[in-house]
């Protein structure tokens, strides 16, 4: 009989492999889905220590490409605020116990229906290079705030760029750049909370494998599917997921 450890392995590296392969198809995901399906079986802190390795090696991987340094320099300020928000919000997402992990699994959730919301809306909206200046600060302190609270790095950081009219190309390197960046500063946060120690992160470093195989498979079949096909019920499991996780938190507030 397999033992309740192994199942417990085994269900994680599941959930690592589908996240991955949403990447894989859609170019983004693993956070949003490793910390909603983690979430219904471990507190949120220990879920986002275990996303910081595979979180990692895909972003870098995805980031490669012509006009890199073009594309860091507009997006500087985005990424200090980033870092600057997770850094102010430390601390929240660590909580395991009472009222501070309620709120952490309420606020995971709210945050996961809100992007899947936006995404089933097709919400899309323009900004001007006339506005980046102030507009990227502000972004990236409010998107550090949701990471450090909830190990999501979706919002607004995900709408921001997407309105920012970059080419496919660029875009998918923005997000992984902006993606990278969160996953250093939330790594860095809980490594100070003590959320990090060496036996966590040698977990996350195996965690990397189902990812990787996961994002394989997927990139293989985004050239057979219909990607916003894929996106639809992507972000309506999203919702389903978010929704219960918010209820779940709320309820334990009550």
């Amino acid at each position: 009989m397999l033992s309740t450890p192994f199942l417990h392995a085994l269900s994680v590296a599941a959930v690592f492999v589908l996240g991955g392969f949403v990447k894989g198809v859609v170019g983004l995901g693993l956070p949003t889905i490793t910390m909603g399906l983690l979430s219904l079986a471990m507190p949120p802190g220990q879920a986002a220590a275990l996303l910081v390795v595979p979180s990692l090696v895909t972003n870098v991987w995805q980031i490669g490409g012509a006009g890199f340094f073009a594309l860091l320099r507009r997006l500087a300020t985005l990424l200090v605020g980033i870092c600057a928000g997770v850094w102010w919000g430390a601390g929240a997402l660590t909580a395991t116990q009472g009222t501070g992990a309620a709120w952490a699994g309420a606020g995971l959730g709210v945050a996961l229906v809100v992007y899947a919301v936006l995404g089933l809306l097709r919400f899309r909206w323009k900004v001007a290079p006339a506005h980046e200046p102030w507009l990227a600060p502000l972004v990236g302190v409010s998107t550090g705030l949701v990471t450090a609270a909830t190990g999501v790095f979706v919002i607004p950081a995900v709408p921001y760029l997407q309105a920012l009219g970059l080419a496919k190309d660029d875009l998918v390197r923005a997000l992984g750049l902006a993606f990278l960046v969160a996953t250093v500063a939330l790594g860095a946060s809980l490594g100070r909370g003590g959320a990090l120690p060496p036996s966590t992160i040698g977990s996350s470093l195996l965690a990397l494998v189902p990812a990787l195989a996961g994002m394989a498979a997927g990139t293989r079949l985004r050239r057979r599917v219909e990607p916003e096909t894929f996106k639809r019920v992507f972000f309506c499991g999203l919702l389903a997921l978010g929704t219960y996780l918010a209820l779940r938190g709320l309820a334990a507030l009550a």
